[in-house]
């Protein structure tokens, strides 16, 4: 029998295997024979009795776990089988980490051993305390930002949020045993560089191959970032073509707004931030790419990845905190919202690509001219604004919510289009958010 993912052959015994004894200890358990050649042919050891006193009290000595060792006999010649047992907490073998991974071992070093001692501690990444930072220390105009997001999403009451921010950290489990954790540093600390290398935001547009054009570095906590990176893309790498609904002006962009802050935020919260890779936005005149460091899920594929499919966030405490925010779902609908944002304007579906521990998303851009007055066509015919303001006409209490449910676009499309139509003055709020209701102003 072949040696495998469980079975290791040797056929005299060194202090060295007790990395092997790690490594099956670390993974999924195994055994490993004594006295047996690589093909597992029988070939016998002279000292079993010294080994089954010896192997035991090493293996309990320098790596406290207990290990069963048999003398086994074939044809009057003796091996040592050794069971290792799966361990449910990370085993060292003098202050190294070794895996069994298929039929060799691996010593873990840099981001593996990270990754391999956040997930056998019961930790993720983002839920690790962090010393030397306090509430104090945090960036009050990021708790305002989120204030703000979570009361207009309704994702959070006034009430919920009439606390102090400690309390509100506490509330969105970002504490843990007094202390900070790494996910509150990263969405309320001000540079949160000072902890994380390459927190950060690159944006750059690019003309023929390499031809770096302009660029920018967006900083800040991951609230600041959320707040300000679309609007910046949007602001100044983009070029809109313009149209009239009626008397509404219609800008539309080569990429579906809502889909690209859709992607940046997935990017933010999805990130493996420990690697100090920078996300990294790439705009040419024909195509959009968002790239970060990521651990994408084994059993997933770029192709699976576009079907309906659970939230699985590598950071779970990032998700939870964008979730409240109201920027993100919590039923792993963005991909899905990122291709009816793109489907809105006739643009392409999104195509995603994984290389090495790096996920990039494309997107291509609605450049020509057929592409844009189909697009304006349709918005002409029967745009989001008209569509809006025929809801609003049929009922007056509608909340902006409802109004995004009916109509199938996000939140945020819903609300551009009832910031249009204040600014036409074609209707005005009366009233609160709860109780008011809107007026259509005849002209």
């Amino acid at each position: 029998m072949a040696e495998s993912q469980n079975t290791e052959y040797k056929e005299s015994w060194r202090d060295e295997y007790l990395k092997w004894v790690c490594g099956f200890a670390n993974a999924q358990g195994g055994c490993i024979y004594i006295g047996l050649d690589d093909n597992g042919k029988i070939v016998g050891v002279a000292d079993c009795k010294k080994l089954l006193e010896e192997i035991p009290n090493k293996i309990k000595d320098t790596m406290g776990i207990i290990a069963d060792v048999n003398c086994l006999d074939e044809n009057g010649k003796q091996y040592i089988q050794i069971i290792v047992n799966p361990s449910s907490y990370p085993v060292s073998y003098r202050g190294e980490y070794h895996y069994r991974s298929g039929s060799t071992k691996q010593q873990l070093r840099g981001s593996a051993l990270t990754e391999f001692l956040v997930r056998k501690t019961g930790y993720r990444w983002d839920a690790v305390p962090i010393d030397n930072v306090s509430v104090g220390d945090l960036d009050i105009e990021s708790f305002e930002i989120f204030r703000r997001e979570a009361v207009r999403t309704e994702r959070m009451t006034r009430k919920d949020l009439e606390c102090t921010n400690e309390e509100l950290l506490n509330k969105l489990g970002l504490i843990v045993d007094g202390k900070l954790k790494r996910a509150a540093v990263l969405l309320f600390y001000r540079n949160p560089q000072r902890f994380f290398t390459g927190c950060y935001v690159k944006i750059g547009k690019f003309g023929i191959g390499s031809d770096l054009q302009y660029q920018d570095v967006v900083e800040g906590s991951l609230i600041l970032i959320a707040d300000r990176v679309v609007e910046l893309i949007y602001l100044k790498y983009l070029k809109a073509s313009i149209s009239y609904d009626k008397e509404v002006r219609v800008e539309t962009y080569p990429y579906a707004r809502e889909a690209v802050r859709e992607a940046v935020y997935n990017a933010l919260i999805h990130c493996k931030w420990e690697d100090g890779i920078p996300i990294q936005i790439r705009i040419e005149d024909e195509a959009m790419y968002i790239s970060n460091a990521c651990v994408f899920p084994s059993d997933w594929t770029t192709e699976n990845l576009m079907k309906t499919h659970n939230s699985r966030p590598y950071n779970p405490d990032l998700a939870n905190t964008f979730f409240r925010a109201g920027y993100i779902e919590s039923w792993g609908r963005g991909i899905q919202k990122i291709c009816e944002e793109c489907n809105l304007i006739g643009a392409k579906i999104p195509e995603y690509s994984i290389l090495g521990d790096d996920i990039t998303v494309k997107f291509t851009a609605v450049s020509n001219s057929k592409d844009f007055n189909r697009t304006n066509d349709v918005r002409k015919g029967k745009g989001v604004n008209t569509k809006v303001l025929e809801l609003i006409k049929a009922q007056t209490d509608i909340s902006l919510s409802e109004m995004a449910d009916h109509l199938g676009v996000s939140y945020k499309t819903v609300q551009r289009a009832v910031a249009d139509l204040k600014k036409v003055d074609a209707i005005e709020r009366v009233g609160g958010r709860r109780k008011g209701y809107w007026r259509i102003k005849e002209k």
